[in-house]
């Protein structure tokens, strides 16, 4: 299991100043454990992030201002919310778990092999769904799962959520009949119409001659 260091911080302490020195603001809360403002190094998140995803149970060890051991947490990275336009982390909120308790959590779906629908251009593979629901005990959550396209052999193929093979001891919680993937029909381009300038140009013309016949026959009867 990864471990990640965490620094207990105060309500005075700044934002701005913790970022500023390579750390992210964060908080723990959930199971067993009181809601506590936290820091973490913001290489070694990135790298835990890397290894265990959002899915996988983390050791949080809370340190104190000093770096002295508090208590160790298992947690599961709850939400990271992201500079909208670099995209760094700018707060975590990480979820503690009891590890003997099954829990709820969305797992990223990952796709693999070939569509011969789509590969022979009998119509467009459409992903319906990215993630899904499960349950399962925290060590046995999965970083993503494996979804098989290459059943996608017509149109008429689709792959449900009780098609999906799934890891041992994890019970899918999203709707068994959620279609996952399917492939749709190619749209034909519809023809552009064609417009006849000249025509347009002609019938223009034709009306302002017929309004200048108009305006005369009036100025004639005026006379």
């Amino acid at each position: 299991m990864n471990t990640l260091i965490a620094k207990k911080r105060s309500k005075t302490d700044k934002l701005g100043v913790i970022r500023h020195n390579g750390m992210i603001p964060a908080v723990v809360y959930g199971a067993q454990v009181e809601n506590t403002m936290l820091s973490v190094s913001s290489i070694n998140f990135a790298k835990t992030l890397r290894e265990a995803g959002e899915t996988s149970t983390i050791t949080l060890e809370i340190v104190d201002e000093d770096s002295k051991p508090i208590k160790k947490v298992d947690v599961l990275i709850h939400e990271i919310q992201e500079d909208g336009i670099k995209g760094f982390p700018l707060h975590i909120d990480f979820l503690a778990v009891d590890i003997n308790k099954p829990i709820e959590v969305a797992v990223p779906l990952e796709f693999i092999g070939i569509s011969p629908a789509d590969k022979n251009n009998l119509g467009i593979l459409v992903k319906a769904l990215h993630e899904i629901e499960v349950e399962a005990l925290p060590k046995n959550i999965p970083q993503k799962i494996e979804v098989d396209v290459s059943s996608l052999v017509d149109l008429e193929s689709q792959i449900r959520v009780k098609d999906i093979k799934m890891p041992a001891d994890v019970t899918a919680k999203t709707s068994l009949d959620e279609i996952v993937a399917l492939v749709t029909p190619l749209q034909e381009e519809k023809e552009e119409e064609v417009v006849d300038i000249s025509s347009i140009e002609v019938e223009k013309k034709g009306k302002k001659e017929e309004e200048g016949e108009t305006e005369s026959t009036s100025e004639e009867k005026k006379d």
